[in-house]
């Protein structure tokens, strides 16, 4: 219990390569293109240098053939360990109370005099109790003579030897040839039953001496070194120091683990947001825990599919939400979203019309008016003016309602594409501006109360040209049945992301949009609800906010699934506009719910994304189409 308490503490976010749940231990670092630097540099908590005496010096090499005069153990490794150490006030890194582990190999025996003195020259660095600790590893005196050697001297211990009290207390680590517990694991996959057997007796007899274990000789790569941690080895034994610095670190962000744990206090957040989102303050890493999973809604099938006349449809889309964001979701959940109860799925490509890789602006464009785009258009011509009608606008023709619903700001351009025309999605005042001009929207949910609350832009003058236009405005989201006629609600509710507490908001936001829509006609409605932030976590390296948001945004799938069963002439789409970091799942564990996942990106990438769709007309939307097809499979099924 206590080991696996420690292992939940290091699922902190961390900002630095410094703060890694392992130590990382540089093996043979002096065959490093910069010995001791580049481990340094990537912060390895333990250095290795293998060292022989020679015409009275202490010679860093692997072979006596290879030993130069200039490769000193001084020169390499003591001289510039005092500098910094010194220079940083008694710590190795500026940013880091870690402690450094010098690890020296005795290739000769006859070599150890010569380190005791290098390091008994220097107390204030090796002798100090947060100073750095040398540890004596391959031709090591025996155990009974370990007292023989000033106590700032360690050495590097067996689990074959039987140590007296006196003897493991100058054992500074235990080293094992991992060869010697797992002949046949070569890093890919699981281990055999009976050498993960052997590798965790090992693991638990070192911890029950109370000593950190390193294993030589193992494999490495992703598997392995995630294999390692969740084992429990404290001392991660590497020859790619930057390739595993690169793993462990920001381990906090790469990691989300359902139930309370300890987490690094701190804000993970991006200023590379357009003009809509730039202001967004970042996800508080506390925050970013569900102590239970959610839970899901089976739908009942009975007008999935079916040729019965569509009166509403509900669009759903999940900013950045790409196959892989959605499968976090599930995995961390047991398995188990309401989303992939569905049986319709199609897959679609989102490239705009300018560039390989499509935007919220050029995918949501195709997405609200079924023609391709340019990225930063919204609902535009190439010179700005207004393209072809949304479907707000389509639908609004019909006499039906029409109603947007975002967990981010109205201006932002997966809402825009469904109210205004412009070739820039940065030209916030001109989006909102059609509010007060020509938008066909009945009802408007989401943040941003500046555009129509401060003078300095023009929002008193917005403010006036919804009202001249008939809109209500409120703050509350939730009560908008309760305001007569059309309503725009900037509810700054909305603004910030989903935790444990506001994980339904998203979702009651929707049921309730879905009321106030029904009473505004009786021909039936359109609502586009998105889930802005699962593109936010992409933006921002932070996964744990991915997961989180994936499971507020399946709430509000629920929501919509739920009143189609109760309705019966409601199609569901659900999709996203393009998928944001290029998320890569490593590895997890089914039974905590605890996933381990990477970023390649912080911008959007070119993956295809899913699409979902329930009741009459499901079945249209299977197989691989350009998202075009979306909108205009929607206006077809919706005129038959």
């Amino acid at each position: 219990m206590k080991r696996l308490l420690a292992l939940l503490c290091c699922l902190l976010p961390l900002g630095a390569a410094a703060q890694m749940p392992v130590i990382l231990h540089s093996h043979n670092d002096y065959n490093r293109t910069a010995p001791f630097w580049e481990a340094y540099s990537q912060h390895c908590g333990s250095i290795e240098a293998d060292v022989f005496l020679q015409d009275g010096e202490i010679l860093v090499a692997h072979n006596r053939e290879d030993l130069s005069a200039d490769c000193t153990l001084r020169n390499m490794y003591i001289d510039p360990i005092v500098k910094l150490f010194r220079s940083h006030e008694g710590r190795m890194w500026e940013d880091s109370e870690d402690r450094l582990i010098l690890l020296v190999d005795l290739k000769s025996a006859d070599a150890l005099p010569g380190v005791v003195s290098l390091v008994e020259a220097f107390p204030d660095v090796f002798a100090s109790e947060k100073g750095v600790q040398v540890v004596i590893s391959g031709n090591t005196p025996a155990p009974s003579k370990f007292g023989n050697y000033p106590s700032c001297i360690w050495f590097d211990g067996l689990l074959s030897k039987d140590y007296t009290p006196a003897q493991l207390a100058r054992v500074g680590m235990i080293s094992e040839n991992f060869r010697d517990y797992a002949r046949k694991w070569n890093g890919k996959g699981r281990m055999v039953d009976a050498e993960l057997q052997s590798v965790k007796a090992a693991i638990a007899k070192a911890h029950e001496m109370g000593k950190p274990i390193r294993f030589w000789g193992g494999p490495e790569g992703t598997t392995a070194y995630f294999t390692f941690w969740k084992l429990g080895v404290d001392i991660i034994n590497t020859d790619k120091p930057a390739v595993a610095c690169q793993f462990f670190s920001d381990w906090g962000n790469k990691n989300f683990i359902m139930g309370r744990h300890k987490v690094r206090s701190g804000v993970t957040g991006t200023k590379k947001l357009d003009a809509a989102t730039r202001d967004f303050s970042g996800f508080q890493n506390e925050k970013l825990q569900l102590t239970k999973r959610i839970p899901t809604y089976t739908p009942t099938f009975r007008n999935d599919g079916s040729g019965k006349k569509i009166r509403n449809v509900i669009l759903l889309i999940g900013d950045g939400m790409g196959l892989n964001q959605i499968a976090a979701g599930a995995y961390a959940n047991n398995r188990d979203l309401t989303l992939l109860k569905l049986k319709s799925i199609g897959i679609q490509f989102y490239n705009p019309l300018d560039d390989f890789i499509g935007d919220s602006a050029s995918g949501g464009s195709a997405l609200a008016t079924g023609e391709l785009s340019w990225t930063r258009h919204i609902s535009s011509n190439h010179d700005g003016s207004e393209g072809y009608p949304n479907l707000a606008d389509w639908f609004h023709a019909m006499g039906k309602s029409t109603g947007v619903v975002t967990m981010g700001d109205i201006a932002d351009a997966t809402p825009a594409v469904f109210y205004s025309h412009t070739s820039e999605r940065d030209s916030t005042e001109l989006i909102t501006s059609y509010l007060a001009t020509t938008s066909k929207l009945d009802l408007l949910c989401g943040s941003g109360t500046d555009y129509f609350e401060d003078p300095r832009k023009d929002g008193l003058d917005l403010m006036a040209g919804i009202k001249a236009r008939g809109y209500s405005y409120s703050h509350d989201a939730l009560s908008t049945t309760s305001i007569p006629g059309k309503v725009i609600a900037i509810d700054q509710r909305m603004r910030p992301y989903a935790t444990e507490e506001t994980l339904d908001l998203l979702a009651d936001i929707t049921t309730e949009s879905i009321r106030k829509l029904r009473s505004l006609s009786r021909k039936g409605f359109f609502l586009m609800v998105e889930g802005a932030k699962i593109d936010y976590a992409g933006h921002s390296d932070c996964f744990p906010a991915s997961v989180i948001e994936q499971l507020a945004f399946d709430r509000a799938v629920a929501a919509a699934l739920r009143f189609a069963d109760q309705d019966g002439e409601t199609l569901v789409v659900i999709t996203a506009d393009h998928e944001t970091g290029g998320l890569t799942l490593l590895d997890g564990d089914l039974e905590s719910g605890h996933i381990l996942a990477v970023y390649n990106s912080d911008d959007h990438t070119p993956t295809v994304v899913p699409v979902f769709a329930y009741g009459p007309g499901s079945r249209e939307f299977t197989g691989t189409y350009i998202n075009t097809e979306i909108a205009r499979t929607i206006k077809r099924l919706v005129s038959k």
